[in-house]
């Protein structure tokens, strides 16, 4: 049962993604979800957890990725969020722009092994 409207329990969270907890636990091992602990320790899931967890089921059943290949996605969609406000803001400067693009298109060269 959910703690309040946007936290949920494992059970919870499992059910509404139609996943087993057991995979809930595995994927936070991996690093691929970082869920709340109460004083308990029990895991709370966000919304926005659950959304990362509906991406990774997707990628996982539909796309056939396996789960080495959904880290590097996930890592790969972190750069690509960065990198969007980088090309529309109009305040920094021209250099002072170029050096942050610069910094995350080599983190996303690191990401995919292409040094």
């Amino acid at each position: 049962m959910g703690i309040d409207q946007d936290l949920y329990l494992i059970s919870m969270a499992a059910r509404m993604l139609g996943m087993h907890p057991q995979t809930l636990r595995k994927y936070e091992r991996l690093g691929l979800v970082q869920p709340s602990r109460t004083l308990g320790s029990m895991r709370l899931y966000s919304r926005d957890e659950l959304e990362r967890l509906k991406v990774i089921k997707r990628l996982v059943d539909d796309g056939g990725i396996n789960l080495a290949g959904v880290q590097r996605l996930l890592s790969i969609g972190e750069v690509v969020e960065r990198i969007r406000p980088l090309m529309r803001d109009e305040a920094l400067s021209a250099r002072d722009g170029r050096r942050r693009l610069a910094h995350e298109l080599d983190a996303l060269i690191r990401i995919l092994d292409f040094d």
